[in-house]
């Protein structure tokens, strides 16, 4: 008996989940990860008060009259209020079930992004389509007691809108072709300061209008990085719009660029009123916004560091953003070299 428990924790042991092997209504055997989830002591202790689980006992006690043994049973609240769980049981030959905890809170937490992902993308358009939509029902039905001026108005506002909506439904594209093609590592040799050069000069409206100076402090003869260049260039668009957005009016945006080795760092700093630490972990996520009024009120879709994010991890590089509250912030972005030409 002692041999055949010994060889069954080796088999539990060799499985990559919590794992317990059930005779009757008490645990026989489990493993270590079992442990950990349930606790150290389980091992001839009863289900109930291992489990502890209505849905779970539930399942079990339908399991033991029915050798064929039964579904999956969805389990939330073991070892965490944000766990969750797949309970998968299974008989054994000699009578005893084999019950498997397959922790899947990583997937139903990827799973929330996504309805999340869609609520916040439906809010996104439905709000200036609301506006839209009220603008052009008064214009049409009052459109003898509006004065010229008054209809001036109404229709910068119903451009407005309507350039807002097309902005959310461009990054959104944007966002989706990047991830489509986030397992094809770019190869081509580019040029960064080009493309540095570029986007500054794009910018230089937006600049002027917030009495904002760009400075470039842009290394010479750095190397060239392995890059999708319009990828590139949109990231270098999001990031010095973004500084220029949310830096106090009249003070500089700086670019700045140099070679670390096997990795370029680029970098773009402003001179703003800086994200709480609570923030920046969250700040590349889709939509999310620090200050939803300002970022509206300033042509913001909330995916443009989403996109930056997800075009460095195309890239192979890493992300870094430093922040602090009444200086300002910087973001950080580091790009593989490209391979010497053989």
């Amino acid at each position: 008996m002692a041999e055949l428990l010994a060889d069954t924790h080796a088999l539990l042991e060799g499985l990559n989940e919590a794992a317990v092997i059930a005779a009757g209504a008490r645990v026989l055997a489990s493993n270590s990860a079992a442990k950990a989830l349930l606790g150290a002591g389980i091992d001839g202790e009863p289900l109930n008060r291992v489990i502890s689980h209505p849905a779970a006992l539930e399942a079990l006690e339908r399991a033991d009259h029915d050798y064929q043994g039964v579904e999956d049973v969805e389990l939330t609240g073991l070892g965490g209020s944000r766990r969750n769980w797949l309970m998968r049981t299974a008989p054994l030959a000699d009578g005893t079930s084999l019950i498997r905890f397959v922790d899947r809170s990583e997937a139903r937490a990827a799973e929330q992004m996504r309805v999340d992902f869609v609520a916040n993308a439906s809010h996104e358009l439905r709000t200036p389509l609301s506006t839209l939509i009220g603008y052009t029902e008064t214009l049409r039905e009052q459109s003898d007691e509006i004065d010229p001026a008054t209809r001036e108005r109404f229709l910068a506002v119903v451009h407005d809108e309507a350039r807002r909506m097309q902005r959310v439904v461009e990054d959104l594209i944007s966002l989706s072709r990047i991830e489509a093609e986030k397992f094809t590592t770019p190869t081509e040799a580019v040029a960064l300061e080009p493309l540095i050069d570029h986007a500054l000069d794009s910018a230089r409206r937006i600049a002027d209008e917030r009495g904002s100076a760009l400075v470039s402090e842009v290394a010479t003869d750095l190397p060239k990085i392995a890059a999708d260049r319009s990828q590139i260039l949109q990231l270098l668009d999001n990031l010095i719009t973004n500084a220029l957005r949310y830096g106090e009016p009249g003070t500089p945006v700086t670019v700045s660029a140099h070679d670390e080795g096997a990795m370029l760092h680029l970098s773009v700093a402003d001179q703003g009123d800086g994200i709480a630490p609570e923030h920046v972990a969250r700040v590349t996520e889709r939509f999310y916004r620090v200050d939803t009024s300002r970022s509206r009120s300033l042509g913001g879709t909330g995916l443009g560091l989403a996109i930056v994010k997800h075009i460095v991890e195309r890239h192979r590089g890493r992300l870094a953003i430093d922040s602090e509250i009444g200086r300002g912030t910087t973001v950080h972005v580091l790009l593989p070299v490209a391979e010497p030409e053989s």
